[in-house]
């Protein structure tokens, strides 16, 4: 199992680079209206970068942790805007969750998402209604923990963490920035989502798409 699960995530991470290079320029855009401009090239690269590392690895001797250990360090490394080591924690913290249970039941599936908030939260110290990726990323964590905890399948689960993170990643047009670059704005933030909640949201649909692809007895 840990060998599947393994290959598991390393599609995951394609299927993300992928969904986010396809984006890339939408995101800009959504960056241009109030930061730099730069958040869909600066997340591509990123995820470009995690899935040069990870082909370095033999996913047969590697286990669950080890491929998310690798995405932090590679995200980290390429990406030194605030994102990096926002993702980097993310993914550390999803990493050591993981060396308790490697099975990507799900369960484990659940507690990747809150880790990885939970890194996120850590790192940058935000609140949901600072309108930024937590605005995406609380609610998907909400969602799936309410979702194992009513017993819900992988689809149904996976359906609702989306489905949450899409609601919050649409309500930050009608917030005023409160972290970030774009604070600097303040009341000139109104009526732009926050590019950071709509990436995470491309992210948390790619790793929809490869959970519900059932590469994972759960």
């Amino acid at each position: 199992m840990p060998e599947k699960a393994a290959r598991c995530l390393g599609t995951m991470f394609q299927r993300i680079s992928i969904a986010i290079n396809a984006e890339k320029d939408r995101l800009s855009e959504l960056d241009g209206a109030i930061g730099d401009a730069d958040h869909g090239i600066t997340m591509s690269l990123g995820f470009m970068a995690v899935n040069a590392e990870l082909a370095k690895l033999d996913l047969a001797q590697v286990s669950p942790s080890e491929i998310f250990s690798t995405a932090a360090s590679a995200f980290l490394d390429a990406v030194g805007a605030s994102t990096g080591p926002l993702y980097a924690t993310a993914f550390r913290r999803a990493s050591q969750a993981l060396k308790a249970d490697e099975s990507l039941s799900p369960a484990c599936q659940a507690m990747i998402i809150d880790e990885m908030r939970a890194g996120i939260q850590q790192r940058g110290k935000g609140q949901r209604g600072d309108k930024t990726m937590l605005d995406a990323w609380i609610p998907a964590a909400e969602a799936a923990i309410e979702a194992q905890a009513r017993s819900r399948d992988v689809i149904a689960m996976w359906n609702s963490i989306v489905d949450a993170a899409e609601a919050g990643a649409n309500s930050t047009s009608s917030m005023v920035a409160a972290r970030g670059r774009a604070a600097r704005l303040g009341e000139r933030s109104l009526g732009h989502i926050d590019p950071g909640a709509a990436s995470a949201v491309i992210i948390l649909r790619a790793m929809r798409d490869t959970f519900e692809a059932g590469m994972v007895d759960g």
